[in-house]
């Protein structure tokens, strides 16, 4: 399987809107989150093994956050004629099964994905309360096969700095895992 990386989007953009639905039907928009100390925006899916990998973690963090008031979105870009388990119903099942309390988004016409730069899943980016980005790379060192254990240290740094007013200090690393599936034809020069 060829391994994608986050392309880094440059510190200090702004999170771009987005409007997406839910997998209860419901509208999420960026701006519902004007109060909350942090933002934090990850491009997932349902079927990559990178993902799969991190699932618990994930979840951990989403509760972990939700009890400091940070708000955690997750987004789907991939397209579903040519992934169709990575689709809303799937997705449905998927933030059960996983134990997501954090909002699970379907970004249909992947124009979200494109706005963020998003490359792969996972994808992770992390914004201040004035929704100016100071995070943007890996959730932790741990790949499947690597046997380096599961943390989300280095998101869960990001936030903790952002939290306490301080810079986010240390290397920002690119994520690694499953390219972002663009639909045919409309893939972002940046992908290409």
């Amino acid at each position: 399987m060829p391994l994608t990386a986050s392309t880094m989007l440059p510190l200090g953009t702004t999170a771009p809107g987005f409007s997406l639905s839910d997998t209860d039907g419901s509208i999420v928009n960026r701006t519902d989150y004007v109060n909350a100390p942090a933002l934090v925006v990850m491009f997932i899916c349902n079927h990559c093994p990178f993902v799969k990998h991190v699932r618990e973690e994930l979840a951990r963090f989403g509760r972990d956050m939700k009890a400091k008031g940070v708000a955690v979105v997750a987004i789907s870009s991939n397209d579903i004629m040519s992934h169709p388990a990575d689709g809303p119903d799937q997705m449905v099942a998927e933030k059960h099964s996983a134990g997501y309390e954090f909002p699970y988004l379907f970004d249909a016409d992947q124009s979200v994905a494109k706005a963020y730069h998003a490359a792969c899943t996972p994808d992770f980016f992390v914004f201040d309360q004035s929704h100016k980005l100071r995070y943007r790379g890996q959730l932790d060192d741990s790949r499947p096969g690597n046997a380096i254990a599961v943390t989300g240290s280095d998101l869960r740094r990001a936030v903790e700095a952002i939290l306490a007013g301080q810079e986010v200090s240390g290397p920002q690393t690119p994520s690694i895992g499953c390219n972002i599936k663009w639909v045919a034809g409309k893939e972002p020069a940046y992908a290409v």
